[in-house]
């Protein structure tokens, strides 16, 4: 049920008192449109700017409801009547504490929806969109590729209201308009040469996850192996080179079949292979790397920047990856890409899932010089997001331009937040 309540205890001995106070949190959970998303605004008394009320954007996936309710029932202890501007002490305090008992989940993605939320609050402020405030531009464009994924790739079906639509689970589409996961098995080929009519020069497929669902990860025979690569075959022999292509193993494989994978690959010269393994264990990643002879990226798996400085320290990635709204916001992001430039490993930006996702990456990737790619969806762009902002990412021969409004560059539609829905909460001070 849609609930409000208010915060019993806010806390005001921790920020600065310049800047415009938070009066309330309000999340949703769109089930209707994604059912994984938590969307959230943060509003402020500061009145309007350009004729519009300050409020912050943000959001995080999986497990919405745990994410609505860390916000709702702790970070709004912190958060409500504290300075909006005051975005770093924010970040240290709601880290260390949840740090401190593990929490490393469900709070995490909270956090990192807050610290979308208070850059954007802070670019409306002054004016500017957030790559601005990072210190940007250090591109003029963000050069894109193209995920795979379809127009329910992680969302429930309408016409079949059971399926669960697990992103990143051999979810092998079907045949429509931009089936783009579905294609990239049954036409690979022909969505190649798609997508470089449109300007995209690079993919990424998962063309291996329904050998995984069929025989398992800890070993792949040479039969099923060719089948789940003949996709990457059909594309070098119709394009050459003039695509980049990635495949992603959602780490779904052992280390003898993930070497086996490397090594029918190498004809294939792949830009990347992301996840073979599962990043439990840098040593198993270091392993493979060793042995692969290919390229390797580790993803958005990773979550805290001390994994990623493991994962750096011992050699384990040619890339990694990051998600913004997982990782702790574009603040923690910015760290991140900043450590793995030190390695001179180059930084990906992670989205599969929300359009804040993609519009944070942008930012990150206009101010950081490390930041090498911007994973994108189109599929998702062209008939997801819509549902979900007011102005899309402009996207033209393979490159994204910079947002240009203050703050993240768009705003989650108000309808959205309707007291009505059933995954509607809000907290006020």
């Amino acid at each position: 049920m849609a609930s409000s309540s208010r915060a019993s205890s806010p806390i005001q001995e921790h920020a600065y008192e310049r800047g415009p106070r938070i009066t309330a949190i309000e999340t949703v959970i769109p089930h209707d449109v994604m059912a994984g998303l938590v969307l959230i605004r943060l509003h402020t008394d500061a009145g309007t700017v350009d004729g519009e009320p300050v409020i912050g954007h943000g959001e995080s996936y999986y497990l919405p409801h745990a994410v609505a309710a860390v916000l709702h029932d702790w970070m709004a202890r912190r958060l409500l009547g504290a300075d909006a501007m005051a975005i770093e002490s924010h970040w240290r305090f709601l880290y260390e504490r949840c740090a401190s008992f593990g929490g490393m989940g469900a709070e995490m993605r909270a956090l990192s929806a807050v610290d979308l939320a208070l850059w954007d609050i802070a670019g409306q402020m002054l004016g500017e969109p957030v790559w601005r405030l990072l210190g940007g531009p250090v591109k003029t464009r963000i050069p894109v590729y193209n995920s795979c994924g379809g127009p329910f790739y992680g969302r429930r079906r309408l016409d079949a209201p059971d399926s669960q639509g697990w992103p990143g689970h051999g979810d092998p589409g079907r045949s429509g308009p931009l089936e783009d996961n579905w294609r990239s098995v049954n036409e690979p080929a022909e969505l190649a040469e798609e997508l470089l009519a449109e300007g995209i020069t690079a993919m990424k497929l998962w063309s291996l996850d329904g050998i995984y669902q069929r025989s398992g990860g800890a070993m792949i025979r040479w039969p099923d192996l060719e089948e789940g690569l003949a996709p990457l075959v059909a594309i070098r022999e119709r394009v050459g080179n003039r695509m980049e292509l990635m495949l992603d193993g959602h780490g779904f494989f052992s280390v003898p079949a993930a070497t086996r994978i490397c090594e029918g690959l190498r004809e294939i010269a792949p830009l990347w292979v992301e996840d073979l393994l599962r990043p439990d264990c840098v040593d198993s990643m270091a392993v493979l790397r060793q042995r692969g002879g290919i390229p390797l990226a580790v993803s958005e798996m990773l979550i805290t920047r001390d994994a990623y400085r493991q994962v750096l320290e011992r050699q384990a990635a040619d890339f990694v990856m990051a998600d913004p709204t997982w990782v702790g916001g574009i603040s923690e992001t910015r760290r991140i890409a900043e450590l793995a430039q030190i390695y001179n490993v180059p930084t990906l930006m992670h989205d599969c899932t929300g359009p804040l996702t993609l519009f944070a990456g942008l930012h990150v990737a206009a101010a950081v010089p490390n930041v090498m790619w911007q994973e994108t969806v189109r599929a998702h762009i062209r008939t997801l997001y819509p549902l979900l902002i007011d102005e899309n990412v402009e996207i033209t021969n393979g490159h994204a331009a910079l947002p240009e409004r203050p703050g993240l560059g768009t705003r989650l539609l108000p309808e959205l937040f309707s007291e009505a829905h059933p995954g509607y909460r809000c907290t006020k001070l």
